[in-house]
C-alpha cells in the first residue's frame, strides 16, 4: 500500500486528487510540530476531495478530531522518553474515546537517516543506528510481542537515506505483523527496493511537499 503523509501546516489541495490517481491507498495526516490549529479543517478538506480513508498520524496529544477515519496509536519503542511511550498516549485516550475513533496501535522504530529529524528532536530520543540491524530487528519483534498491530520503520522526514534494504528484509522475515516504512523516499527506485524488501506499506510525505507531481513516479512502482 502507499500512504500519502499530509502535514497540515504545508496542505496542499491539488496533491489529493493526483495521489488518488496514482495508487495511494490513504492519508495519513499529522506532523511532529504543528504551529497551526488546521488538522481539523485540512481533514474536512481532503475528505471532500476524496473518498480514500483519512487516518491520524499524531503527533502529540492535541491531533485528535472526530473528522478522520481513523487513528495510528504510536509508541516510540526506540527511545527512552516515556511521554512518547505512553505519556501522550494516556492524554490523547480520553479525546480518541470521545470521538469513537477506530485505532491501530503502532510499533514506531526510528533510525538514523542522515540528518537530524525533527522526531528525534521533539521526542529528544535518538534514532537506532542504521547499521546495527541486530537493535532495529529486536525492537521490532518486541512490538509484536507487546502486542502491537504493526511496525513503522522510519527514517525521519526528509532524511538523507531510506530504511536499508537489508534492514527492512531482516525485520519482516521476523515478524507477523505489517511493516510500514517511511523516510527519504523520494524516487521510483526507492519505493520499488521497500517493496521488493517485503514493506507492506509506504509512506512518502516530505518530498511531495517540494513537487507533488513525484507522486506520478513512485505510484507506477506500485503496478
Amino acid at each position: 500500500m502507499l500512504a500519502v503523509l499530509v502535514d497540515p501546516d504545508k496542505y496542499n489541495a491539488d496533491l489529493i486528487y493526483l495521489a488518488e490517481k496514482n495508487k495511494t491507498s490513504c492519508f495519513l495526516v499529522g506532523g511532529s510540530e504543528l504551529k497551526k490549529n488546521n488538522i481539523t479543517a485540512v481533514i474536512k478538506d481532503i475528505k471532500k476531495r476524496t473518498k480514500l480513508p483519512v487516518i491520524i498520524f499524531p503527533g502529540d496529544e492535541k491531533q485528535v478530531t472526530s473528522a478522520a477515519d481513523g487513528i495510528f496509536i504510536l509508541s516510540l519503542l526506540s527511545g527512552n522518553n516515556p511521554e512518547y511511550l505512553i505519556g501522550k498516549h494516556l492524554k490523547a485516550t480520553p479525546l480518541i474515546k470521545k470521538a469513537q475513533l477506530p485505532s491501530l496501535p503502532v510499533a514506531y522504530v526510528l533510525v538514523d537517516g542522515g540528518k537530524k529529524s525533527t522526531t528525534e528532536k521533539v521526542s529528544k530520543t535518538k534514532p537506532l543506528n542504521a547499521k546495527d540491524i541486530i537493535s532495529i530487528k529486536n525492537t521490532s519483534i518486541t512490538g509484536e510481542l507487546l502486542g502491537f498491530k504493526a511496525v513503522y520503520l522510519e527514517a525521519g522526514s526528509g532524511a538523507g537515506r531510506t530504511v536499508n534494504a537489508k534492514v527492512v528484509r531482516e525485520v519482516k522475515k521476523n515478524i507477523g505483523i505489517p511493516l510500514i516504512v517511511g523516510g527519504g523516499i523520494d524516487s521510483f527506485e526507492k519505493a520499488k527496493q521497500i517493496i521488493s524488501c517485503g514493506g507492506n506499506m509506504i509512506v512518502v510525505g516530505n518530498a511531495l511537499e517540494k513537487n507533488i507531481e513525484l507522486i506520478i513516479e513512485i505510484g507506477k512502482a506500485f503496478n
